[in-house]
């Protein structure tokens, strides 16, 4: 017993030799003007008070052993590496630190062991800002997918920690009476407290939680031309809007965009909550209307459009309306629209042009007003409004104080930067990236300042930051709330397996009105409200 005693403690003496160094800045090391090898790129930005420990793997083949120094505002942290270079920091300490350096700098060194001497890359700098993140991000993690709908989830991260919980799971085995997607999840001003997501295929409703109890709903009429979908809660009122679309998706050959999804028809709609009731927006023949978004004041609703009526011939049935698309599929272009909302009467005014992008052979997806109201970010592209596949698609603004719109230069990157949402403050923006590898959207933050700029955006942190590369899923439509969701998933599921969905009942309008669509050829189209 005694013999394989000394063995044991010769085995751990050998393993913490060759596994993580002390903790410690080393006595003796050369500085280098070279930068280290970050990955996630953490280096040079601005964080939030409340983040969860960027921990990090340092790219160096050449050292076998890491020490990180972090020096705050009267605080400092220290977290070793072994030769995997993964750096993982102590949440409390890492807690403690960014509390003593609010609205300060953390300086960061990184020492690398290469052979028998110790080397210190160049310094880099956290930024802590003042104001705090929303805590919690929702999103879907979906495999790349476009027929079955197998091992979705829509799940829920505690950004202030490691805490992941499951919201929504459909079947994680394939069978075919459960097929199903979930989708389109929403929030009501940052806020769990109002929450929906939309069923597809089987058990198909959607889904809307209020008073912590979920309850299904259709949306089904002659005129509607599917179930809703992009949704945006009224601020104020029980009500939301939704686009209602006829989509279809085509593959390229060789195109390096693999994937096409478009329009056919799209509408928009109202959803009265508390009546169950829902009503036309906007309802076009050659308009495609889509991503509805309301200003927190309640009293407009921005949303694109793209006017398609000389890509199509009249002469030719509407059967052919998907091919002749398919085959224009890049000259699409949607603006930026409004129009303006009276809650009493439940009437809109008449739609007005935002952002001409058309007439710069540009298209925009995705609205979202900041909680101040002062600004509206989007997406912008070639073409198109799925633009989660576009290389092309940055973030913009448009500062609707001056308007002014621009780039959001500092957070974008030459690959797809789509789907975002605000923090209730108006600090924060959470966005899909793919700039990590080029196939798989991961979940980014980006500080937006007080003078309109965002900064360099940042993928969120994981306890092990090589799950960015193992886990071969995109995060997809990031939501950031104040509060976590409450109802259980299981409550979630009896909803959607056991309950049928409720028929909304139509409510047709009787407003009829002409506008005159904006395009990139200098002429106006038409197209009618009813």
């Amino acid at each position: 017993m005694k013999y394989r005693h000394y063995i044991l403690v010769a085995m751990a003496a050998l393993l913490t030799a060759c596994g993580k160094p002390k903790a410690e800045v080393p006595e003796q090391y050369s500085q280098l003007e070279e930068n280290a090898d970050i990955w996630p790129d953490y280096t040079d930005i601005i964080v939030p008070p409340n983040i969860a420990p960027l921990n990090f793997m340092v790219r160096d083949g050449q050292a076998d052993a890491f020490v990180a120094h972090l020096q705050g505002r009267g605080a400092e942290l220290l977290a070793s590496a072994g030769d995997d270079g993964v750096v993982q920091m102590d949440m409390t300490e890492w807690k403690h630190l960014l509390d003593a350096s609010k609205g300060a700098d953390i300086k960061v060194s990184v020492y690398a062991r290469r052979g028998d001497k110790w080397i210190c890359f160049k310094p880099y700098t956290l930024s802590v800002a003042e104001e705090p993140v929303d805590a919690y991000l929702s999103y879907r993690l979906i495999p790349p997918s476009y027929e079955l709908y197998r091992q979705l989830g829509i799940y829920q991260r505690d950004l202030t920690s490691w805490e992941v919980r499951t919201i929504y799971e459909n079947n994680r085995e394939y069978k075919d009476g459960e097929n199903h997607c979930i989708n389109c999840h929403n929030y009501r001003s940052n806020s769990s407290a109002d929450m929906m997501f939309h069923v597809r295929a089987n058990y198909a409703g959607t889904v809307i939680v209020q008073n912590g109890k979920a309850h299904k709903v259709q949306m089904k009429d002659s005129t509607i031309l599917s179930a809703g979908v992009y949704p945006s809660w009224h601020p104020k009122e029980n009500l939301i809007a939704f686009s209602t679309n006829k989509t279809g998706q085509a593959f390229h050959v060789y195109h390096p965009e693999k994937v096409e999804v478009m329009d056919q028809s799209s509408d928009l709609l109202l959803y009265d909550v508390t009546r169950n009731e829902v009503r036309h927006i906007l309802r076009t023949t050659n308009d495609l209307e889509t991503f509805p978004c309301w200003a927190p004041d309640g009293r407009k609703l921005y949303y694109c459009q793209a006017d398609i009526s000389s890509l199509i011939k009249p002469e030719l049935p509407d059967s052919t309306r998907p091919t002749q698309l398919l085959f224009t599929y890049d000259s699409i272009y949607y603006n930026l629209m409004s129009i303006s909302f009276d809650a009493k009467t439940l009437r809109f005014g008449e739609p007005e042009v935002e952002v001409d992008a058309a007439s710069m052979q540009r298209s925009i997806s995705v609205p979202r007003v900041s909680p101040d109201g002062r600004y509206v970010l989007y997406t912008q592209g070639n073409y198109g409004q799925f633009h989660i596949w576009h290389k092309t698609a940055d973030l913009w603004v448009k500062d609707l104080q001056t308007g002014n719109c621009y780039a959001l230069s500092q957070a974008n990157s030459p690959d797809a930067d789509s789907f975002h949402s605000w923090s209730s403050n108006g600090r924060w923006m959470a966005f899909a990236s793919r700039r990590m590898d080029g196939n798989y959207s991961r979940v980014f933050l980006a500080y937006f300042d007080k003078n309109g700029q965002a900064h360099k955006a940042f993928v969120i942190p994981q306890e092990d930051p090589q799950m960015n590369i193992l886990l071969l899923k995109s995060f997809n439509v990031p939501e950031l709330t104040k509060d976590a969701v409450s109802i259980s998933t299981e409550d979630l599921r009896k909803c959607i397996y056991e309950t049928e969905a409720e028929n909304a009942r139509y409510i047709p309008t009787d407003a009829t009105f002409r506008h005159q669509t904006p395009r990139a050829d200098g002429v106006t189209g038409a197209s009618r409200r009813h």
